[in-house]
């Protein structure tokens, strides 16, 4: 094989973030140790971040998809790749995941050469993409809008507006569909000119797919299929009727569309005082799933859903009609007493698979069996603009498992929704071979291969298991587990999905020096071109044997020139971290996850610092884990884990968006960036901490939700005082300026779109940014310089102090 692997010790240094560029993978160690227990010991999670269609460097893939099927290995079906050892001789080569050696197909014996080698083996191209001619063309993606009518005049207009600018993003052949609902369901049938047509559904039950196509007078009668048949004409079905009638291309139908959004009139029926407007969200969601799964059972579609309030009628309903009963807390939660919760949470998961749900409940087997079989062709998003809860807790289920975006605003109006929609169509850069391709794909799953010397523990991220047993499986389960491959559904360039492994091999069997390990990566998916394509990314590590300890010695004995410690990669071993803790929260309360991140950061830096036993004041840690420790400080005090100030709603928005970011945008969630802006010179990097803030300095803080320009007392007083209007003051000008164009190139590259908030010292709005600070000067404390912030959290240095004493106890 190839001697090259993709990461080399550089001057006793390991370049732990080149793997991204080149893979689309970071990885928490890049050296494993060759045995479980002291894989245990390293006590961060052994994984991957992987990043299915990242854009890679040029040098490191093939410029564009082959137009063949991949040649897989006949035991395990690995893909063939450059780690492959090949016989040119006898046409052989052998599978470095399970050693079998297999022949090679035909024409490629034919062709090939040590000098004249396929894509697949050329040693830099560990990424391959394949686009499989054997499935056929499935055309363009459909885009089906699922309007909520129950919201005020004003915020319908801007989000009827919204939709038909949404309209001219797409491409001309894609197909688009509208669904309107408040206390009953209209679907509109975009075939028909002349004047707008719905057709009206209770919005009290759930319909199956059969259902809907009866109620749309979408059926095939027995007389008229006879009659095509004789003719030679396709049989018309209810599914290629309703592509006649209510999913049409854009280029079809954008005026008759146009015309409906700009007619759109809110909900007409009644509603008393003491009681909420009925809004059918969950009805609505079975009616759209069910026409989709009846027209394009496995073409990749968008739900997308519009809603600004909660579900109250029908089923998925979250609370009751009446004013009197408050929407659900995280108090109500806890003590299990929101009667409404359980039903709905799983009407909404239930509709995540479809397929799954028509399938006869009475046979179980029969069921999982059919499970398995499907994968999420159809993603649902969902778009919240409300000032009070609607449900996402609920449906973040349905979302999750089809790969699906979310967005949770205040009102239709924001720039925060506006822009967010706009950047869901986004299309694959120019200079790329997609160019002028929609940047998403459908019906994506996962699979994993591994080297015998480890096991898959499990996955975390937008994923559902496709429970594919197999002896790469292990008995410990991290996140979604006992299985090798996952439904991913909706994916787009950013979503990242954490994988777990577990080192198997035992103590006493070290394994031969220049031994490494493989694993391959294989992501199946629709391109939003119709094609079905492979992408195979595999990857090369080595293993460390660690040298025997005697007893008695510290539990860092015999790691200062240890390999795995040189190869740590604090970020994405603190993502990894994190996704756990987040992902322990659905089930753990979180007090005790609180514990288990402490502890776990307390044996980790006993692991791997440098110290003598039992004297705090000797702790060093070296370079490659001195931030970790305060990634995990701020881990603790962040939104994924402090249910403070946040509704059950936007904790599960949170979670949601943190479980499925790459590894740089997971990091700024959990310890937000901090530019400081002055006179004194060009903007810095500010330490995250209360002495940052001084009356003569603008802050930028992102958190990754919010980009906050934070003007400093006295920088507060010159402004209002217009200082900045003057001519001899331009310097002040540009001052206020800079923050604010740097503000809007952050904002310009992200999705969701981060809320912006300008805001002086002492003013409300500062909250913001003083949550987010370490609080080393406090009510309680000795103010240095900088704010005072008024709270009983501990600061970063007792924190740090607290874990010095413990990490050295013996």
């Amino acid at each position: 094989p190839p001697t090259h692997t993709l990461l080399k010790m550089q001057d006793g240094a390991w370049d732990v973030t080149a793997s991204e560029d080149m893979l689309g993978v970071r990885m928490s160690y890049h050296c494993w140790p060759s045995s479980r227990l002291e894989a245990t010991r390293c006590v961060a999670p052994f994984g991957a971040l992987y990043t299915p269609l990242k854009r890679l460097n040029p040098a490191c893939a093939p410029p564009t998809a082959m137009p063949y099927e991949p040649v897989r290995c006949s035991s395990c079906k690995a893909v063939l790749n450059p780690y492959c050892q090949v016989d040119h001789r006898s046409k052989l080569w052998s599978c470095p995941f399970c050693l079998t050696r297999n022949h090679f197909p035909a024409h490629y014996a034919e062709n090939m050469s040590e000098t004249n080698l396929p894509a697949e083996l050329i040693p830099q191209y560990a990424t391959c993409e394949y686009e499989l001619p054997s499935v056929p063309d499935m055309g363009p993606p459909c885009f089906l809008f699922v309007v909520d009518t129950c919201i005020h005049v004003e915020e319908l207009a801007e989000l009827a507006d919204s939709l038909t600018q949404a309209l001219n993003l797409l491409p001309p052949e894609a197909l688009v569909g509208l669904i309107t609902f408040g206390t009953n369901v209209q679907v509109y049938e975009l075939g028909f000119d002349g004047f707008s047509k719905a057709y009206v559904m209770r919005g009290n039950r759930e319909y199956t797919p059969g259902r809907v196509g009866e109620l749309l007078g979408c059926q095939s009668t027995q007389a008229v299929q006879q009659g095509q048949q004789q003719q030679g004409q396709p049989p018309i079905t209810p599914g290629s009727q309703v592509l006649q009638r209510f999913l049409l291309p854009v280029s079809e139908c954008s005026f008759v569309l146009e015309t409906i959004l700009e007619d759109l009139r809110k909900d007409p029926w009644p509603v008393p005082n003491d009681k909420r407007v009925a809004r059918a969200t969950g009805c609505a969601l079975s009616v759209a799933t069910s026409l989709l799964q009846l027209s394009m059972p496995r073409r990749g579609a968008r739900i997308m859903l519009f809603t600004g309030g909660p579900c109250t009628s029908g089923p998925g309903a979250v609370v009751s009609r009446l004013k009197e009963e408050d929407m659900r807390s995280h108090a109500d939660l806890a003590k299990k007493a929101e009667p409404l919760h359980k039903p709905a949470c799983e009407y909404y998961a239930k509709l995540a698979n479809p397929a799954a749900v028509t399938a006869d409940p009475k046979a179980k087997k029969k069921k999982a069996t059919v499970v398995e079989q499907t994968q999420t062709y159809h993603v649902v998003d969902v778009f919240a603009c409300s000032l009070d809860q609607v449900g996402l807790l609920e449906m973040r289920e349905l979302v999750e498992a089809t790969g699906g975006l979310t967005v949770l605003g205040d009102s239709f109006g924001q720039s925060v929704f506006k822009e967010s929609l706009r950047r869901i169509f986004t299309r694959h850069p120019e200079d790329s071979p997609e160019a002028g391709q929609l940047a998403m794909a459908f019906g994506a799953s996962l699979e994993v291969m591994t080297s015998r010397e480890f096991k898959i523990s499990g996955a975390i991220g937008p994923v559902t298991s496709l429970h594919k047993h197999g002896p790469t499986v292990s008995d410990l389960e991290v996140g979604k587990g006992g299985t090798t491959a996952w439904s991913v559904g909706g994916l787009d360039p950013g979503t990242t999905i954490a994988i777990y492994f577990d080192i198997t091999n035992p103590g006493n069997t070290p394994l031969p020096d220049g031994k490494r390990r493989y694993i391959q990566f294989l992501t199946k998916y629709q391109h939003s071109n119709g094609r079905t394509r492979i992408r195979a990314t595999t990857m090369c590590g080595p293993w460390h044997n660690p040298p025997a300890v005697p007893d008695g010695q510290p539990s860092n004995a015999g790691m200062t020139h240890s390999p795995v410690r040189q190869s740590f990669d604090q970020e994405a071993a603190a993502v990894l971290s994190a996704r756990l803790a987040v992902f322990q929260t659905e089930s753990d309360e979180v007090g005790d996850v609180l514990r288990w991140v402490d502890r776990s950061l307390i044996r980790l830096c006993s692991k791997f610092a440098d110290y003598t036993a039992d004297q705090p004041e000797s702790f060093r840690l070296p370079p490659e884990f001195a931030l970790y420790p305060q990634f995990m400080f701020h881990l603790r005090r962040s939104q994924f884990l402090q249910l403070f100030n946040s509704s059950p709603d936007e904790a599960a928005y949170y979670r949601y968006v943190l479980i499925r970011e790459n590894t740089t945008n997971s990091l700024v969630m959990i310890q937000p960036t901090l530019l400081s802006y002055s006179f004194n010179g060009p903007p810095q990097a500010a330490l995250l901490d209360s002495e940052s803030v001084r009356p003569d300095t603008i802050l930028l803080l992102d958190t990754f939700f919010h980009v906050v320009v934070f003007h400093g007392e006295t920088i507060g007083a010159w402004r209002e005082l217009g200082y900045h209007e003057q001519e001899e003051h331009a310097s002040f000008r540009a001052l206020l300026e800079a923050p604010q164009s740097d503000a809007q190139l952050i904002m310009d590259a992200r999705f969701p779109v981060p809320r912006y908030i300008v805001c002086d010292q002492h003013k409300s709005e500062a909250r913001f940014l003083m949550a987010k600070l370490n609080p080393s000067a406090t009510h309680n404390s000795e103010a240095s310089s900088g704010e005072v912030i008024n709270t009983d959290d501990v600061s970063l240095r007792v924190f740090m102090e607290h874990l010095m004493k413990l990490a050295v106890q013996t």
